[in-house]
């Protein structure tokens, strides 16, 4: 009895012990994060400029700048972009340039080891040194901001502090490396769709290659040509595939569940004049990227000496421009095109492999060796294997090596020219400067004030000689090569088109001599490019916020055909009421609180896995590591023949019956929602579509998502509808502006301007990206004002 009272006395006092030391450790980390904190306000001597200049701030954090010097401005936004976003800026650079393993260790070093083969820190100190002189000033000038504002925060940036590190000073060189990590992300380092693409034509039966890897369908949606034509059964037995696996009783390869559109692109549309109220052109713009803590976009503005333009939209941590926006005549917004930009070419080596056979005669490789730094161990000293062509960066399935020839290893691969758009005033006049910007190739849409619109290719197209780019062939005899780039005439475009309306969405946008030009690089789907193009033509008047619903639209026009066909597959189906009642209300959309949504969705995913495993397997014994990947994002055409007309001979002999993989492939499905252990009326695409937005460092150190991390939102919207959306991918930012109506424009952004979570501006506008609020393009009345001089 004494020891148990002398406890309860005990235990009130270990409470308060314990609640006190976490207030303290609470408050020890607020005071460490408020060290890190931008300056707001006051007034700076830099030191560096000649000319001063003014940063104000909205209540959200939008940034305009303005001097009478342009140099003075990308001082500016250099100091603004370290100041809230350097460690982001840090990540681009060691990204492109593989040098992550420096910062956070051996976790890196496969990364570092297959881009480091790239040598991009090398090709952008040669880009630079080829540039103009006011270029080369001005990622001078925009560097020292990013050194000054490093050096004006009171500590380091708070990661720095967790991974016990100190950040390296910013040179004019990771400018480019920044665009080089667009590169990475949007265009495959290794030309993954030739690779995967090229071994399903040689190795599987001509007809089944056909009909599992075709080049369209009806969904297509071009702005030029017309949609592909219905596909035609083959006639090879599938079960052909996987006879050893049959015969030895081995089970077949299969998928996980995952669409085969969680592809990294956007979308983009213009309205002409013609169909406005006011006569100007309106752009809508939404980036779909992987969405984390912070945004990759930076909100900034500023004045363009010496013109009536001013620049509105999102700038790249890491440069000195806006990449999407408005300079008050003319407005543009990107897409990737996922088109082909890079050629793989066999190698025919000599026997003892020392050398590689060229048009002028065999040559020994180039050998140079690359160290990357690995934190806490000793460095890794890379062999980067390297021919007149480009570096060899990977092997084919029979082995053998593979050089790539890749724009982005030329000099016109990245450049600073995309700035050049500040001081356009029409749409005829930015569509010249297209081919001359070194950005990955983007489908460019554009709109001026006088309501003009075009679309065009903006990055360097090569002029291909004796070969397509569809297929990895020999250039060893020189009848296949690339001659030069293609000019702005050469360049596939439209303007002004009698419909006064262009539309793209990552999906092939033209047919023809165009498309031999731009070829294919893994297309998406043409679902949800074709549901924008019916939302335009569904009306004859736009105004922002027309263009905005459109980026908001989340109907599930695509799987409306699924759904019935699971309705129907259910129909009479002892066990599977619940489940048939769910599916026939599932509301049409992709909505956060609909449960027959999920089971469709799903159900369409997990018929394809079942269904294509016989064709995975075949491919796995040939190469063990294959995958669909990007060559799979047409396999909705294959999938739903079977699906539809249950072809006995492309049955998976696994299953006895078209109907017995059907009911397998929703019961995987029912499996997998029911692991919440909640009811099936609660099992919601919401619960399945949570947000999960987190800082990077959230993935090792969870405790960094406590005070860094979005709120876990059910999030409407999904891949084939133009809201698409993931729990870690999707509208990296939304904008809709017609040029010189800045004050209407409309922007979304996830998470907020600052990477800092004490920050006014941390998460400040997070809200309206979920809700699809309205919020604006052009910064509010100012609340802070810092001047620099």
């Amino acid at each position: 009895m004494t020891s148990k009272s002398f406890s309860t006395r005990r235990l009130p006092r270990l409470l308060l012990v314990v609640f006190v030391l976490f207030v303290l450790a609470a408050l020890a980390v607020w005071v460490w994060l408020r060290q890190s904190l931008p300056v707001l306000e006051g007034s700076l001597e830099t030191g560096h400029l000649n000319v001063p200049v003014s940063i104000q701030r909205d209540a959200q954090g939008v940034a305009f700048i303005e001097s009478d010097d342009r140099n003075s401005n990308a001082f500016a936004l250099g100091f603004l972009h370290a100041q809230e976003r350097f460690f982001q800026m840090d990540l681009l650079r060691r990204n492109s340039a593989g040098e992550l393993s420096g910062l956070v260790g051996k976790a890196a070093l496969d990364h570092d080891k297959k881009i480091r083969t790239h040598q991009f820190r090398k090709r952008a100190q040669r880009n630079i040194a080829t540039m103009p002189a006011e270029h080369q000033a001005l990622l001078q000038r925009y560097a020292d901001g990013v050194n000054y504002g490093l050096s004006q925060l009171g500590a380091n940036p708070w990661e720095y502090a967790l991974l016990r590190q100190e950040p390296a000073p910013w040179t004019p060189a990771d400018s480019l490396l920044s665009i080089f990590s667009m590169y990475l992300t949007l265009q495959s380092p290794e030309g993954k769709f030739e690779l995967s693409d090229t071994a399903l034509a040689e190795l599987l039966p001509q007809d089944l290659y056909a009909f599992f890897a075709p080049k369209g369908g009806i969904w297509d949606a071009p702005m030029m040509g017309e949609a592909r034509g219905a596909l035609a059964l083959p006639e090879t037995n599938i079960a052909k595939l996987v006879e050893d696996e049959i015969e030895n009783n081995r089970p077949l390869a299969y998928s996980n569940m995952e669409s085969e559109d969680m592809i990294f692109g956007s979308n983009n549309w213009a309205v002409g004049g013609a169909l406005t109220e006011h006569g100007g052109a309106i752009i809508a713009d939404d980036m779909h990227l992987s969405i984390t803590v912070p945004n990759i976009w930076f909100r900034a503005g500023w004045n363009v000496p010496g013109t009536d333009h001013e620049m509105r939209g999102a700038t790249l941590p890491g440069g000195p421009i806006i990449v999407a926006g408005s300079n008050g005549s003319v407005a543009w917004g990107f897409t990737n095109t996922t088109a082909d930009w890079g050629d793989l070419i066999p190698l025919e080596l000599s026997e003892d492999g020392q050398q590689y056979r060229t048009p002028d005669g065999w040559k020994a490789f180039d050998i140079e060796r690359e160290e990357i730094a690995i934190k806490g161990s000793e460095p890794f000293t890379l062999e980067v294997k390297k021919t007149i062509w480009g570096p060899v960066v990977t092997k084919n399935h029979t082995g053998t090596p593979l050089a790539y020839r890749w724009v982005a290893h030329d000099e016109r691969g990245a450049n600073l020219n995309l700035i050049r758009l500040e001081t356009v005033d029409s749409v005829s006049e930015a569509m010249e400067l297209a081919p001359l910007m070194g950005i990955p190739h983007q489908n460019f849409v554009l709109g001026d004030v006088d309501g003009n619109i075009g679309w065009t290719v903006a990055g360097a197209i090569p002029r291909r000689v004796g070969l397509d780019g569809s297929r990895s062939v020999s250039w060893a005899d020189g009848s296949a090569y690339w001659d030069g780039y293609l000019t702005a005439d050469e360049q596939p475009r439209i303007y002004n088109p009698p419909s006064h309306r262009i539309w793209t969405a990552n999906s092939r946008v033209v047919d023809g001599e165009y498309l031999r030009v731009m070829g294919d690089g893994g297309y998406a789907l043409g679902a949800r490019q074709q549901q924008i193009r019916d939302d335009l033509f569904a009306r004859d008047h736009f105004d922002e916020q027309a263009l905005l619903d459109i980026q908001l639209d989340d109907r599930a026009v695509f799987l409306q055909r699924w759904q019935q066909q699971l309705s129907d597959l259910l129909e009479g189906k002892d066990g599977y009421e619940a489940v048939r009642e769910q599916v026939i209300n599932w509301g049409g959309r992709a909505s956060a609180d609909s449960v027959g949504y999920r089971i469709v969705r799903n159900f369409r995913l997990k018929f394809i896995d079942l269904s294509t495993a016989p064709v995975l397997t075949y491919m796995q014994r040939h190469d063990e590591d294959f995958s669909f990947g990007r060559v799979n994002r047409q396999v909705e055409y294959p999938a739903w023949e079977m699906l539809s007309r249950e072809p006995a001979h492309l049955l998976n002999p696994e299953f006895e019956s078209w109907e017995a993989l059907k009911l397998a492939a929703l019961d995987q499905v029912l499996e997998k929602m029911a692991e919440s252990g909640e009811a099936l009326e609660d099992q919601t695409w919401g619960a399945q579509n949570t947000a999960k937005i987190q800082h990077p460092l959230g993935r090792a150190a969870s405790a960094v998502n406590w005070f860094t991390a979005m709120p876990a939102d059910p999030l409407p919207g999904d891949s084939h509808m133009p809201r698409f959306q993931s729990a870690t991918k999707g509208a990296s930012e939304r904008m809709v502006v017609s040029p010189g109506r800045e004050d209407h424009g409309i922007f979304h952004m996830a998470t907020g301007q600052s990477a800092h979570p004490l920050s006014p501006f941390f998460g400040n506008g997070h809200e309206d990206w979920v809700e699809g609020n309205p919020s604006p393009l052009k910064e509010k009345d100012p609340r802070y004002v810092l001047t620099l001089q």
